[in-house]
């Protein structure tokens, strides 16, 4: 099947690692050009080398208020444009409601949900018919996750501003979508698991509630991102989609 990627035009945020970059490897891989982002300038330098010529990295951070205008203008200099936009960021730091402190309220809130929001805004501005917008969010936009209180808070409000998103854009032909990963063998995931006493075990009765036994791999999460982003899912839009082997057991 061929998706239509080929030299259409993506940002991608948080693509050095983890899930933004998985979705990144896969864009490029089925012919798309992207423009990746992260905030250590080397890491993203390397990253972009390791996706090939059709890929440009841009040391941003989601909270800074001038990154949305940096990478749009880096698209446009070196791919003539962009056709889309994958807006990933690292989760919030974990902790219960009386870990958390004002000050990591306050910059997970600059980084995950308005970071997103304003690139959304930017990018809308610049997209015509056929553009996307997509979000990496959380499976917590359906049921919190126990210790992520920072992202409980955060994730669903932005699902429900990318839903308003859709229904804004939709008659001027631009797709809004989210991804809602769950366990995603990511380092980010392996660091969750790793703060338990028993980070085998906690695997293992995680790995037992998802119907397909095991974590998801990166591939397979940047696989999904790669289709709901391409032409291919043409007539998908205010799409929340759960990439998690089925562990949501509600329809």
């Amino acid at each position: 099947m061929d998706l239509g990627l080929k030299d259409r035009v993506y940002v991608v945020t948080g693509a050095t690692r983890g899930l933004g970059n998985a979705a990144a490897r896969e864009l490029t891989a089925d012919g798309a050009k992207v423009i990746v982002s992260g905030r250590d300038e080397q890491s993203t330098a390397d990253a972009a080398s390791a996706l090939g010529p059709n890929a440009f990295g841009v040391a941003a951070d989601n909270a800074d208020p001038q990154t949305p205008a940096r990478l749009i203008a880096a698209a446009r200099e070196h791919f003539g444009g962009f056709d889309g936009v994958l807006v990933s960021v690292g989760g919030p730091p974990p902790g219960f409601v009386a870990d958390t402190t004002d000050e990591q309220w306050t910059a997970a809130y600059e980084s995950v949900f308005l970071g997103a929001v304003r690139l959304a805004r930017a990018a809308a501005a610049e997209l015509g018919d056929g553009g996307v917008l997509g979000f990496v969010l959380s499976a917590s936009v359906h049921e919190p996750i126990p210790g992520l209180t920072i992202s409980n808070g955060l994730r669903p409000g932005l699902a429900g501003f990318a839903k308003s998103l859709a229904d804004e854009l939709g008659p001027r032909g631009i797709r809004v979508i989210g991804l809602l990963p769950s366990r995603i063998d990511t380092d980010r995931v392996r660091e969750l698991d790793g703060l338990s006493a028993d980070p085998v075990a906690t695997r293992a009765a995680n790995e037992s509630r998802i119907p397909l036994r095991r974590y998801g791999t990166p591939e397979e999460f940047g696989r999904t991102a790669a289709f709901l982003l391409s032409p291919a899912a043409s007539y998908l839009t205010g799409v929340m989609l759960p990439v998690d082997g089925g562990m949501r057991h509600g329809f």
